[in-house]
């Protein structure tokens, strides 16, 4: 393994660009992967977010893109991103790592004005980062052509190939030219995605840095048990907000983004400078609400899973999950945006009752427990909620308190007699079979052997004859 990045391969220009960059030392996944990509070979990469895997394509991409040049409206590489805001953080790091080149990077995300995006395509891109709605609007509108397509990268593979994201990754795979190099990154990938990249990679080289889903040992990570009811629930996060002496900034990552505007509002009520992202923001508004947290400007950053997925900022001291993530795998990549780059970092869970079920799949997944605090002096003499717990809580719920009456169950109303209505005459379901016919019943009824019409039937069939044609007409 190469102790610094001269060893790896890179080219002179992108190596001047990392040591200016202040980067002495690869890391892990770096050191693996790089060289593996300038070889030109397909690659899932797995690693614990913190840890740089965003360089470790990035790198290699400009080493290769070195030689060609752009047409219009073809681009050479085609990196897709889960989100825009980890789309413009990618762009970032071709702007930093490629100021030794002439190269030309386009950046396709929902949110932007098209004009922008078209002048880039038509002059050329080297390099095309997007989401991947934006980027088949393009295409629908004739925008971009992908024949000309060198490398892929997928970022965040986990979340890319999600159900929802299959049919998309899908589309784009065969709008591209088969012989392709193709580049899976994530900090997470379980075993019934993986099967997916046997459909996009050829032979692909595993490299898994570190175990499985794992979380950085920088992360000290508690647990605390608050009430269900919303108002008493925002009470324990503000409390346990200042409870925490060495907090200078926080992520507080709800579950839906309805509650992430409600929060914020309810911190800044209180006196917290406190600022929301959500996916229904627009473009503006997310990139402004995101620098001024990265700037200092604003303290606490209330997100969706938006902000989850591999952001880079390095000096968050703590993360608060106001809601617990209904997928474990999202766990790991909250708390990821702290304890990051070597530093340490808080991250804390605030549970309900109903949470159990979650929180069991998380301890399972990192295959550690998660301690209990205090909140506001109030000891948690409970362990970690799961669903045995969550079940003994429940009965003793059901026991009445010492002295407290026990109320008894509600009987049941008995329902009311409908009044008897007698039911209209009907045609039994399954009639008697008519009697078997003998040669002397068809003489005596003038029946025909062969056709079996009633010769004395008006109606030419055999069977009774109805009953109003069996009443006493009235004569005269």
């Amino acid at each position: 393994m190469a102790n610094d990045f001269s060893g790896l391969g890179l080219s002179a220009k992108v190596t001047e660009a990392v040591t200016a960059a202040g980067y002495t030392k690869p890391t892990d996944i770096q050191a693996q992967a790089i060289p593996h990509v300038l070889q030109k070979k397909d690659i899932i990469g797995i690693a614990q977010t913190g840890t740089g895997k965003t360089a470790s394509f990035v790198l290699p991409m400009l080493t290769l893109l070195e030689s060609g040049r752009a047409r219009a409206r073809m681009p050479r590489t085609l990196i897709l991103e889960p989100t825009r805001e980890l789309a413009a953080q990618v762009h970032e790091n071709f702007e930093k790592y490629g100021k030794n080149h002439r190269l030309s990077v386009a950046l396709l995300i929902g949110g932007v004005s098209f004009e922008e995006q078209n002048k880039k395509l038509d002059r050329g891109a080297d390099v095309l980062i997007a989401t991947p709605g934006r980027m088949l609007d393009q295409f629908e509108r004739g925008r971009i052509l992908l024949s000309g397509v060198d490398i892929l990268v997928i970022d965040e593979a986990d979340r890319m190939l999600d159900m929802g994201f299959i049919p998309d990754i899908e589309r784009i795979c065969s709008l591209l030219p088969p012989r392709r190099q193709t580049l899976f990154f994530s900090a997470t990938m379980p075993p019934e995605i993986q099967k997916l990249t046997n459909r996009f990679l050829r032979d692909p080289i595993k490299i898994e840095v570190a175990r499985q889903n794992p979380t950085a040992e920088t992360i000290d990570q508690k647990l605390a048990r608050v009430s269900n009811k919303p108002e008493e629930k925002r009470e324990a996060l503000r409390r346990l907000i200042r409870g925490e002496a060495n907090l200078t900034n926080a992520i507080i990552f709800c579950n839906r983004k309805r509650d992430v505007a409600t929060l914020a509002r309810s911190l800044a009520r209180h006196g917290f400078n406190a600022g929301g992202l959500h996916g229904d923001m627009d473009q503006k508004s997310r990139t402004e609400t995101l620098d001024s947290f990265r700037s200092g400007k604003l303290t606490f950053l209330i997100a969706s899973d938006v902000a989850a997925r591999g952001l880079d900022i390095p000096a968050v001291s703590h993360v608060f999950n106001f809601d617990v993530p209904t997928h474990a795998e999202d766990y790991i990549h909250r708390i990821g945006r702290t304890g990051r780059a070597g530093r340490s970092g808080t991250a804390i869970t605030l549970a309900t009752p109903s949470d159990g079920k979650y929180v069991d799949a998380i301890v399972k997944l990192i295959q550690r427990d998660i301690p209990l605090m205090t909140v506001d002096g109030v000891a948690a003499t409970t362990s970690v909620p799961g669903e045995a717990s969550d079940r003994a809580s429940g009965a003793e719920s059901r026991r009445p308190a010492k002295g407290r009456r026990e109320r008894r169950p509600r009987q049941e109303a008995k329902p009311v007699a409908a009044p008897e209505v007698s039911p209209p005459e009907r045609q039994p379901p399954h009639p008697k079979p008519a009697p078997r016919r003998t040669e002397e019943t068809r003489k005596k009824r003038n029946i025909d052997s062969e056709s079996g019409i009633d010769a004395d039937s008006p109606f030419g069939a055999d069977g009774p004859v109805p009953a109003f044609l069996l009443r006493p007409g009235r004569i005269g």
